[in-house]
């Protein structure tokens, strides 16, 4: 028996917005906002030229989406490194390193963070994937507490939203100045917050 009608339709449409996300994300990410139309859109994804409008309503609700769409892969990536090994002590260098290679397969959340669309900046910040990864740092950081890996006394959620601000911080540092830096700093900001959360502090290690 096949589809229902209605199912395959949907089905069909599902298939078709995310064919024009994945073009908008292409060509904005390699021309600009400015420099591309919602018709160069349609004609990359293969449908008419108004077909995008019955998804989105205008261009920047378009390039909107888009960029939601290409920064949440780079944020999934992020929360796959930290599900594949939940015991690694060493989850916030493995965490920079992956948000920084995953950066470089998401051609709009990296010219977003190179900061050519400052208009949108900011919008970065409002994902749904940032908010997944910063409950994610949050969890991991209170089951550490609980297991006496990590001190006591301090805020988790608080903690968990400053280790995103920072990955982020190096992310732009990283796409405006080169791979270089996460070599040169990533190790260093992990081994930061590894120290300010460790419960023995070095002067008192024998």
């Amino acid at each position: 028996m096949g589809a229902r009608p209605d199912t395959a339709a949907a089905t069909k449409g599902a298939q078709t917005r995310q064919a024009i996300l994945d073009a908008a994300i292409a060509r904005f990410g390699r021309e600009g906002y400015r420099a591309t139309s919602v018709a160069d859109i349609a004609r990359d994804a293969g449908v008419g030229g108004t077909v995008a409008y019955a998804y989105f309503p205008n261009k920047e609700a378009l390039f909107l989406a888009a960029i939601d769409e290409d920064a949440s892969g780079v944020m999934h990536d992020g929360l796959s490194s930290m599900s594949t090994d939940p015991g690694a002590t060493d989850w916030r260098e493995t965490l920079i390193f992956t948000l920084v290679a995953a950066v470089e397969g998401h051609p709009l959340a990296r010219r977003v963070l190179a900061g050519l669309e400052p208009e949108v900046t900011e919008r970065v910040l409002e994902i749904p994937a940032l908010m997944e990864l910063r409950k994610a740092c949050v969890e991991r950081i209170r089951t550490e507490q609980a297991a006496g890996t990590v001190r006591t006394d301090i805020d988790a959620v608080a903690i968990g939203n400053g280790v995103v601000s920072i990955l982020l911080s190096l992310l732009m540092s990283v796409v405006q100045v080169g791979s270089g830096a996460a070599v040169t700093y990533g190790s260093d900001v992990a081994a930061v917050f590894a120290a300010a959360l460790d419960p023995v502090p070095t002067s008192k290690r024998r």
